[in-house]
C-alpha cells in the first residue's frame, strides 16, 4: 500500500503556528527552543529527564479534549510534536509584562534562589494550575516529582503552588485559556494531514498518522527505530550518542492510546503512557496505585509508556515484573497480521525479545484480579521517587483453603530480563501457606537468580532483598491486624 506523505510536521510554539521541513530526527526540542529559536528561559541541567529545569507543557488532543502536560524537553524529539501545541516560560507573562499568577507566587514566597531551575518549576506549576484548582499537598508534591532545586528546600515552592491555586479571579490573564478553542480546531486539522516523511541529509523520519501506516512504514524499514514517549531513547541520543536513523514517531496515533476494562481484565494500547494508564490499573489492581507513582517524575510519566517500556525490554523496566506476575499478555502486530503471547515469554535474554524487525507491541491484556487473589509489587531504589530501580519485585497469589493454587513471583533487577523465581514457585505450590514454608522456599531464590553487582546495588545486597521481599508479601498477606501483632509480639520480619 502506498502512502501519500507530506513533507513537513506542524505544531503550534505559544501562540505562532510553526511548520518544519528540515528536522533533523534527533534534535530535541530543547535544542531547537534554545539554539534556532533563541528562546532560553527553558535550560538544560541533565539531558536526560531527570532534573526538570527544561520542562515545558505540550497539549494534544484527548478525544476532542485539549489536554497540557509537562515533559522535559531535554529528551523529546522535534518529530513528535506533530499537531501539538508548545508552551514555554516565555508565553506565561501578560502583553502588559505582568505576571501570570503561577510566576508571581513564586517571587511572593521567594521560591527562587539561583534561578537556574526556577523556568521548570513554574511549567509544572503551571500545569498543576491548569488541571486543578484545590491541590492537596501530597498532589503538589507529586506534580513536582520531576523538578530538582540545590537552593530552597522546595517548602517554598510547595507555598507557592498553593498560594497560586487560590489566584483565579475572572479577570486574570492567561495564554492557553485566551487561545484554547483556536488551539483545538488547528491541532485537529494538523493531525488530519496525513503521514510524514522528512529527510535531513542522510536522516529519515517518519510520522505515521494510522497504525496501518505505521506497520507499511516498518515493513519497508524493519531496522528502524520506533519512538513513543523517548524516555529512554532520548538518553540514547543526548547520553550515548547513538544513531537511531530512520526513526518512527508513534505518539500521535490514538488508536495505540486506548483503554478497555471488561469483567475479563483490561487491555492497554502500546501508547498508553503511565499518567494516561494510572487511574484504570490502580483501581483494578489496588499495588499499581503506589508503584506507577514511583516511576520516575511526572514529566517522563506524561511521555513514557506503557508499550514502550515493554518494546525496550531493559531488566529494570518497572512495569514487566507487575505485568508477568497478573499473567499479562503481550500482542504484537506487523503487515501480515497480529499474534500474541505471554508476556513473560516475550523476553528471551538480555538485549533480545521475542519480536521480529517489522514487529511492534500493539496492546497489553491484563487479565483480572480474581476476588480470592492477592497482587503486590515493591520497588527498591536509592531514592524514593525519580529513580532507576535496583529490585523490583512483584507477587501473584491465590489460595484455595490454606494452601498455594497459584503463585507468580516475579522480579526486576536480578537478571538479563524481567523473570519469574521458578524454583521458589515450585517449592509453594501445593503448599499451605505459612511462614515456614516461605521461609524455606525463599531460600531457594539463588537457584533461580544470580544478579549482578553495580552501583546501584551489590550482588548480595539484591539477593538478601529479594529473599525479604517474599517474606514481607507473606506478612502483608496475612492482613494489617496479623501484621501489627507479630511486630507486637516482637516476631521476626
Amino acid at each position: 500500500m502506498a502512502i501519500a506523505y507530506r513533507n513537513s510536521i506542524e505544531f503550534i510554539l505559544n501562540g505562532q503556528e510553526v511548520s518544519l521541513t528540515s528536522v533533523p530526527p534527533r534534535q530535541t526540542l530543547l535544542d531547537w527552543l534554545r539554539l534556532d529559536r533563541r528562546m532560553t528561559g527553558s535550560k538544560e541541567g541533565c539531558a536526560e529527564g531527570d532534573c526538570g529545569a527544561c520542562s515545558v507543557l505540550v497539549g494534544r488532543l484527548v478525544e476532542g479534549r485539549l489536554v497540557y502536560e509537562s515533559v522535559n524537553a531535554c529528551i523529546r524529539f522535534m518529530g513528535s510534536l506533530n499537531a501539538c501545541h508548545i508552551v514555554t516560560v516565555e508565553h506565561l507573562k501578560g502583553e502588559d509584562g505582568k505576571l501570570h499568577p503561577v510566576q508571581q507566587a513564586i517571587v511572593d514566597c521567594h521560591g527562587s534562589q539561583c534561578g537556574f531551575c526556577t523556568p521548570g518549576f513554574v511549567m509544572s506549576l503551571y500545569g498543576l494550575w491548569l488541571a486543578n484548582s484545590d491541590p492537596s499537598r501530597e498532589e503538589i508534591e507529586v506534580a513536582l516529582q520531576g523538578n530538582l532545586c540545590r537552593c530552597t528546600g522546595y517548602e517554598p515552592i510547595v507555598k507557592a503552588a498553593e498560594t497560586a491555586a487560590k489566584t483565579r479571579p475572572a479577570d486574570v490573564f492567561d495564554p492557553i485559556e485566551a487561545m484554547r478553542e483556536r488551539v483545538i480546531a488547528r491541532l485537529g486539522e494538523m493531525a488530519a494531514q496525513g503521514s510524514v516523511h522528512i529527510v535531513h541529509g542522510g536522516d529519515e523520519l517518519f510520522v505515521p498518522a494510522s497504525v496501518p501506516d505505521l506497520a507499511e512504514i516498518l515493513a519497508a524499514h524493519p531496522h528502524g527505530t520506533v519512538v513513543a514517549g523517548s524516555t529512554d531513547v532520548g538518553l540514547w541520543v543526548t547520553k550515548q550518542m547513538r544513531p537511531i536513523n530512520p526513526v518512527i514517531f508513534i505518539n500521535g496515533l490514538t488508536a495505540l492510546q486506548t483503554i478497555s476494562v471488561t469483567r475479563h481484565g483490561i487491555t492497554i494500547g502500546a501508547g498508553v503512557t503511565y499518567s494516561q494508564a494510572l487511574e484504570a490499573l490502580a483501581e483494578a489492581y489496588p499495588a499499581m496505585g503506589k508503584l506507577i507513582p514511583r516511576i520516575g517524575g511526572a514529566q517522563v510519566r506524561n511521555m513514557g509508556t506503557i508499550g514502550g517500556n515493554i518494546a525496550n525490554g531493559s531488566p529494570i523496566g518497572d512495569m514487566p515484573p507487575a505485568l508477568i506476575a497478573l499473567g499479562a499478555e503481550v500482542r504484537l502486530r506487523s503487515r501480515e497480521g497480529a499474534r500474541t503471547l505471554l508476556l513473560e515469554e516475550y523476553f528471551i535474554e538480555y538485549g533480545k525479545q521475542d519480536r521480529q524487525r517489522h514487529e511492534f507491541v500493539e496492546s497489553i491484556f491484563i487479565p483480572a484480579l480474581p476476588a480470592s487473589a492477592q497482587f503486590a509489587a515493591h520497588k527498591i531504589s536509592k531514592r524514593r521517587d525519580e529513580d532507576i530501580t535496583a529490585v523490583l519485585g512483584a507477587f501473584y497469589l491465590r489460595l484455595v483453603g490454606d494452601r498455594v493454587a497459584e503463585i507468580r513471583l516475579a522480579y526486576g533487577g536480578m537478571a538479563g530480563t524481567p523473570k519469574r523465581a521458578a524454583s521458589v514457585e515450585a517449592a509453594l505450590l501445593g503448599k499451605p501457606w505459612t511462614e515456614a514454608n516461605v521461609r524455606a522456599a525463599m531460600d531457594l531464590l539463588g537457584e533461580d537468580f544470580a544478579p549482578l553487582t553495580d552501583w546501584r546495588a551489590s550482588a548480595e545486597y539484591r539477593l538478601m532483598t529479594a529473599k525479604n521481599l517474599i517474606l514481607r508479601f507473606y506478612i502483608e498477606s496475612q492482613g494489617e491486624e496479623a501484621e501489627l501483632q507479630r511486630f507486637a509480639v516482637g516476631g521476626r520480619a
